[in-house]
């Protein structure tokens, strides 16, 4: 099958326009919310940790229980009702902010992330069900480089919307794309896989188990999840202490930061065009190990760099090979997950990552304190290189042919 027929993929099409919607609704709001509580708590470190808090933990609170639930509802009406759902809930948060509660700020963030682990999941079910098996990895490419994209235009368009628009009219953006992309979703072709509430009521305890029962009776998917634990820990302190980089070892103003987000942005656009090219040709171990080893060389590098041109250049290169990461773990576990279940798979296996990289996150600080940047940012590569490890023993393993279904769209 040729590559033009995967744009011709209704499913996917419908798809990449809601996720486009999306993108600039969280972009929007992540960088207002920034923004705004720096402003009015005068870059109180405590009050901006707490965004993260908020946007992260109901991923590790909520995912196990989406997952299931994404497995028993029909995919199709779950995502339309989740963007519905956090385009009011965005609506009413914004009523309480206009008459003077600006810590509701924080619910904008917590709600849409609940709602997310019920929408994504189900966004995977009815990617294993509409997408070709030899073209999943393809289409993983095509949304890691929509990722990248907003990677790149995210920053500037968020900052743009905020500094021109202030914080209410940014928060209504959101909610309105919100509701575009509900809209959007109703082009679905139809899913025909049938609501299962009725005929297993009262077996969520059963089903949720069976989640954990399943990652764990394979040697692929278990190994995955403690790739998951150990890449999270690593992105965690990184990413909490990437603002220090710019500051302490190069120098610069924290509105240098935007700069490394968007030459790595620019980079993984890049880097999901060229795996898109040769997704076919490699196995997703193969390409999660590629990723994770270039993770940690530059992740070391960065850590220890005080020379611009570097950092920027290593950032790039970060950059380049991260989609093999992401395009790696959504293939395996589209690939070596039965559709029935694919729901509680993700649900299983994403609190993993999101649940370490908070508490990597959380303890950031402390270990600012007791260790050099060099020191913490190389105990971070060395996360990663444990991560590329655990996939040897994995390496030349072969996907169940039994577990996809896909339908020609």
């Amino acid at each position: 099958m040729n590559a033009p027929s995967l744009f011709r993929n209704r499913f996917l099409q419908t798809i990449l326009l809601s996720s486009v919607l999306l993108q600039v609704g969280i972009w929007v709001r992540n960088f207002a919310i920034l923004l705004y509580v720096a402003e009015r708590t005068n870059n109180d470190p405590y009050a901006i940790s707490l965004i993260s808090v908020a946007e992260f933990a109901p991923i590790f609170v909520f995912s196990f229980i989406g997952g299931t639930f994404a497995d028993r509802w029909r995919p199709k009406r779950t995502m339309i009702w989740c963007d519905l759902l956090s385009a009011v809930s965005v609506f009413v948060v914004l009523l309480t902010i206009h008459f003077g509660s600006w810590h509701s700020v924080y619910l904008v963030a917590f709600i849409s992330a609940i709602l997310s682990q019920f929408s994504q999941p189900s966004s995977m079910r009815l990617f294993k069900y509409h997408v070709p098996e030899e073209q999943l990895q393809q289409g993983m490419a095509l949304f890691q480089s929509l990722m990248a994209i907003f990677m790149v235009l995210g920053p500037m368009l968020g900052t743009f919307v905020y500094s021109t628009f202030g914080l209410e009219i940014s928060i209504a953006v959101m909610g309105l794309v919100f509701l575009l992309s509900a809209v959007v979703l109703i082009r679905l072709p139809e899913d025909h896989m049938q609501s299962q509430a009725a005929a297993v009521k009262g077996q969520f305890r059963k089903e949720f188990i069976e989640g954990f029962r399943y990652v764990w009776q394979s040697q692929v998917l278990r190994m995955l999840g403690l790739a998951f634990i150990l890449a999270g820990l690593a992105v965690g302190v990184a990413q909490a202490l990437n603002l220090f980089i710019v500051t302490e070892r190069l120098g610069r103003s924290k509105e240098f930061l935007q700069y490394l987000l968007m030459v790595n942005g620019a980079a993984m656009l890049i880097g999901g065009g060229i795996v898109a090219a040769f997704a076919k040709r490699v196995p997703p171990q193969i390409l999660l190990a590629i990723g994770m080893i270039a993770g940690a060389v530059c992740t070391a590098i960065v850590g220890y760099s005080t020379s611009v041109p570097l950092t920027l250049t290593v950032q790039f290169l970060n950059g380049l090979v991260f989609p093999c990461i992401h395009i790696g773990i959504s293939t395996m576990i589209l690939k070596w997950s039965e559709a029935s279940i694919v729901g509680r798979v993700n649900g299983v296996l994403n609190p993993m990552f999101v649940g370490m990289m908070v508490v990597s996150m959380s303890f950031a600080g402390a270990l600012k304190g007791a260790f050099s940047l060099g020191t913490i940012y190389s105990g971070a590569g060395l996360l990663f290189l444990l991560g590329a490890l655990v996939m040897v023993p994995i390496m030349n393993q072969k996907a169940p042919d039994n577990t996809h279904i896909a339908q020609e769209t």
